[in-house]
């Protein structure tokens, strides 16, 4: 006589418990562990022949170095292009971000809006912005003229955070605070958007990311990565949108955590 099959269900449910245990160990331990989620198959740039890499020497680093790269074909080598540049970083340092890596990937802080953090991690760039375009030339990227109706909205609450967009074509702004993209003291003169938190956008996590003209050196920002006005304009002018520029920003032990997976350019010592 065949027994009824009810006996099983305590076991299979024993058993489903004891796999999604495993599974929740194995991905804790790989966070722990700052394992890089697959992305792109073994190159973590994807189909990049531009690279910006960023690295400082530890997450409450205010100031780091900014080196570009180029290659000829995604997953390619990548051929150093100039020499490493000063930059100022958040005025607290580094903060895992949300970008094309995901989010956190181990220890260290988390990037949130208003903790004076530039986010640490894998970024698209976005457009770029000029008081003056037609004052850098040719450029190979879109840019926006940052004027008295431009802004980025930084507040948590409005349907457009984390958002550049023009006051004008607002029918009903629903921030309480924007950033304004023409500064008297001329930060926004040049600059570029770095895709952090966009794809989807946290409320909270974080906005209105750039690199941008810097105060002086030395001079922490609220988030951004900053540097010397003849740097900006050189980055801005070397830009490639067809060629789908990266941005990688992270403290030194982070950088060689993943380089290999990410394909990343060995740095000298």
């Amino acid at each position: 006589m065949l027994r009824p099959a009810t006996h099983l269900l305590p076991r299979a449910a024993l058993t489903l418990l004891a796999l999604t245990l495993l599974a929740l160990t194995l991905f804790c331990a790989a966070c722990a562990g700052g394992q890089p989620w697959p992305f792109g198959g073994a190159d973590m740039t994807g189909p990049s022949r531009q690279l910006l890499l960023v690295t400082a020497e530890g997450w409450d680093s205010t100031s780091g170095e900014l080196r570009r790269f180029e290659r000829a074909q995604a997953g390619g080598e990548w051929t150093a292009v100039g020499g490493p540049v000063y930059v100022n970083l958040g005025r607290h340092g580094l903060g895992w971000g949300r970008g094309l890596h995901g989010l956190a990937l181990g220890p260290g802080p988390v990037k949130r809006e208003g903790d004076g953090r530039a986010p640490a991690g894998l970024f698209e760039l976005g457009t770029g912005f000029a008081y003056d375009p037609a004052a850098l030339g040719a450029v190979r990227v879109p840019l926006l003229r940052a004027d008295a109706d431009l802004v980025c909205v930084d507040d948590a609450g409005s349907r457009l955070y984390n958002q550049i967009v023009r006051k004008s074509s607002v029918a009903a702004p629903d921030w309480a605070s924007a950033e304004n993209m023409r500064r008297a003291d001329g930060q926004y003169r040049l600059g570029l958007l770095v895709r952090h938190n966009m794809d989807p956008v946290t409320p909270g996590g974080g906005s209105c990311i750039f690199m941008h003209i810097w105060l002086g050196r030395g001079v922490g920002s609220s988030g951004c990565t900053n540097m010397a006005p003849e740097n900006m304009q050189e980055l801005l002018r070397w830009l490639d949108q067809d060629r789908a520029p990266v941005l990688v920003q992270l403290p030194r032990k982070e950088l060689e955590r993943y380089r290999a997976s990410w394909h990343l350019p060995e740095l000298p010592r």
